[in-house]
């Protein structure tokens, strides 16, 4: 609908989104009602600004000069109308899932404490999975069910990636957008994870690795009913130099070697 109210002001020769970032803002929407309304002298639209955007009171008289025509102000109203209504229809139906979703609260709760995972990705996971996580057996057999565990592609003993299957596309979408936004969490080992896959595999099996690893943390929230513990950014190097040293300890037990572990000074 945005994309339907850009084209109508360029062809207007309106240019409002070169000065505003957000057309359907307060100030904005301001001017386009009073555009739909029959207001087109720059001067008067551009004083409807509001905040920051009072700033560039130049440069909005100067892209609010355009050719708007009658036939512009009837579209525009037409679709600033359709946007009141969409968002009317989505308020009405945001509170009919709080009331089916009221008794899940807590799992709710515990679920937007995942980096990347806010109300609404938290909703479509309840709402495609359940609360139940024992019709699963393990993290890796929900992975599974879901279609986001790594294919297996493997012919004449040689391993190549392999892409994940179709799985449920509502939940598989909340999950990469939430990962999408898990990827910039500060000092998280989300993104830590994301960044060391992202080096050797591309940002986008970075992505769907990265919701393959929030649907089992999900898991285990809902399973475990705790809520999600940050591990930080640097739990995956402290894991890597755990594992070199039980693989150094167990190299010189093999060598006959007693070996007794002193923290350097």
């Amino acid at each position: 609908m945005a994309n339907r109210l850009h084209k109508a002001l360029e062809d207007a020769g309106v240019k409002l989104a070169s000065v505003a970032s957000d057309i359907l803002g307060v100030s904005g929407r301001a001017m386009l009602e009073a555009l739909a309304q029959g207001t087109t002298d720059p001067e008067i639209l551009a004083e409807l600004a509001r905040g920051r955007l009072r700033g560039k009171l130049p440069a909005l008289r100067t892209a609010l000069a355009g050719r708007f025509r009658s036939h512009h102000a009837f579209l525009v109203g037409q679709l600033l109308a359709h946007l009141d209504y969409l968002d009317e229809a989505i308020a009405t139906l945001s509170t009919e899932i709080e009331s089916h979703l009221a008794p899940f609260a807590d799992q709710l709760t515990r679920l937007d404490s995942i980096p990347g995972i806010n109300r609404r990705p938290a909703e479509v996971i309840i709402a495609e999975l359940g609360v139940d996580m024992s019709v699963f057996p393990s993290a890796a057999h929900l992975a599974s069910w879901a279609a986001l565990c790594p294919g297996n592609n493997e012919s004449a003993g040689k391993h190549r990636s392999g892409k994940t299957r179709k799985g449920n596309r509502w939940l598989r979408n909340a999950l990469i957008e939430a990962a999408a936004g898990a990827s910039r969490a500060k000092d998280s080992a989300l993104q830590a994870r994301f960044r060391r896959i992202l080096r050797h595999r591309g940002p986008k099996k970075a992505v769907v690795a990265l919701a393959h690893t929030l649907l089992r943390i999900v898991y285990h929230v809902l399973a475990d009913g705790t809520a999600y513990h940050e591990l930080g950014g640097d739990y995956h190097d402290r894991q890597h130099r755990q594992r070199l040293t039980r693989r150094a300890i167990q190299l010189l037990q093999r060598q006959g070697y007693r070996v007794t572990l002193e923290p350097a000074a």
